[in-house]
């Protein structure tokens, strides 16, 4: 379901500019999700704020600060009111852990079959997530799974999950 405004537990998937967001568009592609225009995701959090992944470690902002950012609010259709305070929750436990771009050459190494011994282990074990991963996350600890195709806990990228949330489907006022 897209959102018009976020609510608690929604995952907003915005573009980024510049160098980063072109490597993020070519890894994004790199592992099948397309060229498109989603390369950060983050999850709306009370009182006008934002858990993120960030290079510097995930830390919580004011969603002001994508005030002037094309965002798009998402989530699945059937979201309780308790399940959003139990992502919310979950959340919370990740602020300051580590960012990863090494993860998005682990998810096209899974991608292409490349025989990495220990891809799996590895991706669970660095502590360290991307902020599409980090979103997924938080979901999973609230008892709530996003994906049903069978893909590795972690394998999941901002386009990953628009193509799941929000293709063909259209806004709804709140």
């Amino acid at each position: 379901m897209i959102h018009t405004s976020p609510t608690p537990g929604d995952i907003g998937l915005a573009r980024m500019d510049g160098s980063i967001g072109t490597l993020i568009r070519i890894g994004q592609w790199l592992n099948g999700d397309g060229f498109a225009d989603y390369e950060h995701a983050f999850l709306a959090l009370p009182d006008e704020q934002l858990i993120e992944a960030d290079p510097s470690g995930t830390r919580i902002c004011p969603l002001s600060d994508y005030a002037h950012t094309r965002v798009l609010y998402v989530c699945p259709p059937d979201l309780t009111q308790q399940q959003r305070q139990a992502i919310c929750t979950a959340a919370r436990h990740y602020i300051g852990m580590p960012y990863s771009f090494l993860d998005y050459a682990a998810i096209a190494a899974h991608r292409f079959h490349l025989p990495v011994p220990g891809l799996r282990s590895y991706i669970a074990s660095t502590r360290h997530q991307i902020c599409s991963q980090l979103v997924d996350q938080c979901y999973q600890d609230a008892g709530v799974r996003l994906f049903s195709d069978g893909r590795w806990p972690g394998y999941v990228t901002p386009m990953a999950l628009y193509d799941l949330l929000a293709k063909g489907q259209q806004p709804t006022s709140d």
